[in-house]
């Protein structure tokens, strides 16, 4: 006896259709959904293909570059201005002070931990009077631009747990970066490139940075971030290959779209799918164009420094950073390796600093001068802190610092944040915070309110529960906020 299937049963009632069972009903339906959205992907001249969202409320910044400076700078010889430690030169860090904090494994069996006071000179600049190196000259000079928090710290003790917990709220590796959690919640405002770019410097040695650092995690895949090399080819895989032209291109893409409009079932991962290759073909005008740097004016471009005309130098990237923004990416975040110092110091933080510290100020000039800073937040920081101990020997011209993650220093200028600031205080020996802590959490949920997001709304259902970056933890810093 044959088995009666209710797909097969004829629809009845107001939604009749002569002559179709409910299965056809149902799969003419969704073809007709699938069309229209798949015309919104693509790009047709009945759909747009921006997909902007409107903010939780009135945003103080619309988009973000992250100067995020990898292996953790010393806040004790950039900002952190530590008398006590060169007073107390050599000394061994008193127990009181370290309370028994947990320590690296390269420095926790030392049989001395001889306090560091830095050998570089400190002085206050600005109206703002903070205090600043004088390896960063040309910060010096914008402080009262800036709002430097000394008084963050993390949970991660260890180079990849504290990056991935900066890039993504959590410390285990796997969920979406900041930049996909601002593509999902505000979408883009510009068609032809990414939402998110990152940007790492070329040519550094340093602990590693994977892609999934600016990946997009369980979020839809058209999220994660697009990575810009130096070279010819600026994004992988963009340019056609051999023999193909752009008017065969656009063959191919109309003729998947079509084909992915007779499988109903095929779902938003497909979808995703078609919209990446619909922005690479557009992106195969618009990233040459913004890679370009013909049409900048040489004083500006001297301004950045010598290193701006060698590309996927972080003088060419900073300047890049600002193009693309002006063009409404959405996010930008670049990445410069070298500051995990934990021997010979003095030496390595002067390069580093010789490499951003020029292109770090005029990007926020430039920013300034275009009207954009006002509306461009952009953050400088690395994954932690480094020790006011000396690992390894101390000498008088020569010294290293471990891993800190109990307090250091970053900064945010533009996008509503409260310039010429400094917010929190540390100890006099740089080791513990005596005011105003600002946890990972909190710096997340402060950077995404900035941006019109309240964190806790911003969720995606995934594995059962809603996710979001700052987990079930944080709260706005209001203290920052202009």
């Amino acid at each position: 006896m044959n088995q009666h299937d209710p797909n097969d049963t004829l629809c009845t009632g107001p939604w009749a259709v002569d002559g179709l069972s409910r299965r056809d009903f149902l799969n003419r339906v969704g073809l007709g959904m699938g069309g229209i959205a798949l015309a919104q992907l693509v790009g047709t001249d009945t759909a747009s293909a921006t997909t902007f969202k409107a903010p939780h409320f009135a945003p103080r910044a619309k988009r973000i570059i992250y100067l995020f400076q990898s292996g953790g700078p010393s806040q004790l010889d950039l900002f952190d201005y530590k008398p006590m430690l060169n007073k107390r030169n050599g000394e061994e860090l008193p127990d009181s002070v370290r309370q028994g904090q947990r320590l690296t494994g390269m420095s926790a069996h030392q049989s001395s931990l001889p306090m560091a006071g830095s050998i570089f000179d400190f002085q206050q600049h600005g109206e703002s009077g903070a205090w600043v190196s004088d390896l960063m000259p040309h910060t010096a000079k914008i402080v009262d631009e800036l709002c430097i928090i000394k008084s963050m710290y993390t949970e991660a003790i260890n180079h990849d747990p504290a990056i991935t917990f900066f890039q993504t709220g959590s410390q285990i590796a796997g969920r979406p970066s900041l930049g996909s959690w601002l593509s999902y919640g505000l979408g883009t405002e510009n068609d032809n490139l990414p939402a998110y770019v990152a940007l790492v410097t070329k040519g550094k040695g340093g602990q590693p940075l994977y892609s999934r650092l600016w990946g997009s995690g369980f979020l839809p895949s058209e999220h994660q971030g697009v990575q810009f090399r130096s070279g010819a080819d600026p994004v992988l895989y963009l340019n056609n290959p051999g023999g193909i032209g752009a008017e065969s291109r656009r063959m191919l893409l109309d003729k998947l779209a079509d084909l992915h409009s007779l499988q109903s079932d095929a779902g938003n991962a497909m979808d995703a799918r078609i919209a990446q290759y619909e922005m690479a073909f557009r992106m195969q005008t618009s990233v040459p164009e913004v890679t370009d740097f013909s049409d900048e004016p040489g004083m500006l471009m001297e301004a950045y420094g010598p290193d701006v005309h060698d590309p996927g130098s972080y003088a060419a990237n900073c300047l890049l950073a600002r193009r693309l923004i002006e063009r409404d990416v959405r996010c930008v975040q670049l990445f410069h390796r070298g500051w995990d110092q934990h021997g010979g110091l003095p030496k390595a933080i002067k390069t580093q600093c010789t490499e951003t510290d020029q292109p770090t100020a005029a990007l926020i000039r430039d920013l300034k001068q275009r009207g954009l800073l006002e509306e461009t937040l952009v953050v400088w920081g690395g994954e932690f802190g480094r020790t006011n101990y000396s690992q390894g020997t101390l000498t008088e011209t020569d010294y290293g610092r471990d891993h800190h993650p109990r307090c250091f220093t970053v900064w945010m200028a533009g996008g509503g944040v409260k310039a010429g600031t400094t917010y929190g205080v540390t100890d006099e020996f740089g080791y513990n915070i005596v005011e105003n802590g600002v946890h990972v959490h909190d710096f997340h949920a402060t950077l995404l309110h900035l941006l019109g997001i309240d964190h806790e709304r911003l969720t995606f259902p995934y594995k059962g529960r809603q996710f979001r970056i700052t987990d079930v933890h944080g709260k706005v810093v209001k203290a920052l906020l202009a």
